[in-house]
């Protein structure tokens, strides 16, 4: 009995390494068509996902170039306009000045020219004045020697002579 059972728990050290054998194969099976192409895809997605990533990064330091970029020339615009402003600004106040110097001396030309007017005018009227004055003495003096004046006589020429001058 004893021998029985040894038969039955024996080893058998062909059965052993035939195991072995089968093990070792199905691991070199599996390793092969199995775990070398996983590996392989698991390391093309690392892959992908860390592409993706710099590309991500590339992207946002490229948008964060013309975000900043977008800045610098908004500034630019705002400075341009700033001194476009400030140079219409002188340039009006110079337009101004010269507008009021213009207009200062348009304005005493005018002025004098009412003055030599005014001078010519006074002088003409103080010659027409001086002429009517000569009419009058001459008529007065013609209208004397005509006659002899007696002091009736004398009034009345002096008020023909006034009437004269007013009509005149």
């Amino acid at each position: 009995m004893f021998d029985e059972v040894l038969n039955i728990i024996s080893v058998n050290l062909w059965s052993i390494i035939a195991s072995l054998l089968n093990l070792l194969i199905i691991f070199l099976i599996i390793f092969f068509v199995l775990y070398k192409p996983v590996k392989k895809m698991l390391k093309e997605r690392q892959k992908t996902i860390e592409d993706s990533y710099e590309r991500a990064s590339e992207a946002e330091a490229e948008a964060n170039a013309s975000k900043e970029a977008y800045e610098k020339k908004l500034e630019d615009a705002k400075d341009e306009a700033d001194d476009i402003i400030k140079s219409a600004v002188v340039t009006a106040k110079a337009r101004e000045k010269e507008i009021i110097d213009s207009a200062k001396e348009e304005s005493e030309q005018i002025v004098n020219q009412a003055k030599e007017n005014a001078q010519l005018e006074m002088k003409k009227a103080q010659a027409t004045i001086k002429g009517e004055i000569v009419d009058v003495s001459t008529k007065l003096t013609k209208k004397l020697l005509e006659r002899e004046i007696n002091e009736k006589d004398h009034a009345d020429l002096i008020d023909s002579f006034i009437d004269e001058i007013g009509e005149e």
